[in-house]
């Protein structure tokens, strides 16, 4: 494995600030609990990982929060929209030397060790590896240099971001490798048995 990182995007965990779509309907203290448990669950699949791992916060650096230990860097998230923010923090590794470059959110709790262990692994016989989410976007996206046209002219949030994004590979005669498909949580019924306690505790209250 050549000299490689994976771009943790996160949100800092405020009340109303996070998963506003599930909160519609769970209500913000339960939307903010599930998101801190997407986050922890985020740090103990990556926290094993044999890569430089860099965490990108959308509103400022965290303190003696979940990632200041473990082996974490901290950096903050451009202005833009998350094609933009995406674009300028792979440049930024680009920039620094790494070979193989990652990008995930915080928001797929069926993901795991093995799968982004396998998506570092697809960079050495491939140019670019992609995982789709149920809801037509994708959940990891990684390359081994900077292809600007995957992070432009996107609908984000919709079901055209992964195929469009497949054609932009197509287009640029790259070599890809998908990963499984795997869900996303937006709204309530993302929410699997993991999450379950969270519903029932803030029911009560």
């Amino acid at each position: 494995m050549g000299k490689a990182l994976l771009i943790i995007f996160v949100k800092n965990p405020e009340l109303g600030k996070v998963k506003t779509r599930l909160a519609a309907t769970v209500g913000e203290e339960a939307a903010l609990a599930i998101y801190k448990r997407l986050l922890e669950r985020t740090k103990t699949i990556t926290q094993p990982l044999a890569v430089d791992k860099t965490v990108f916060y959308d509103q400022a650096l965290g303190e003696n929060d979940l990632w200041s230990e473990g082996g974490f860097f901290k950096a903050l998230q451009t202005k833009g929209d998350l094609g933009e923010k995406m674009l300028a923090a792979f440049q930024s590794a680009i920039d620094k030397g790494y070979e193989q470059i990652c990008v995930i959110g915080s928001d797929c709790y069926d993901l795991t060790t093995d799968i982004l262990n396998q998506a570092f692994s697809s960079l050495e016989k491939h140019d670019a590896v992609i995982g789709e989410a149920v809801d037509g976007g994708y959940y990891l996206i990684g390359m081994n240099c900077l292809i600007t046209d995957v992070f432009q002219n996107k609908k984000w949030s919709t079901e055209e971001v992964f195929p469009s994004t497949i054609q932009d590979f197509k287009h640029k005669g790259l070599s890809y490798f998908e990963l499984p498909v795997l869900n996303d949580v937006d709204t309530e019924e993302d929410l699997g048995d993991w999450a379950q306690d969270i519903l029932k505790e803030h029911k009560k209250a």
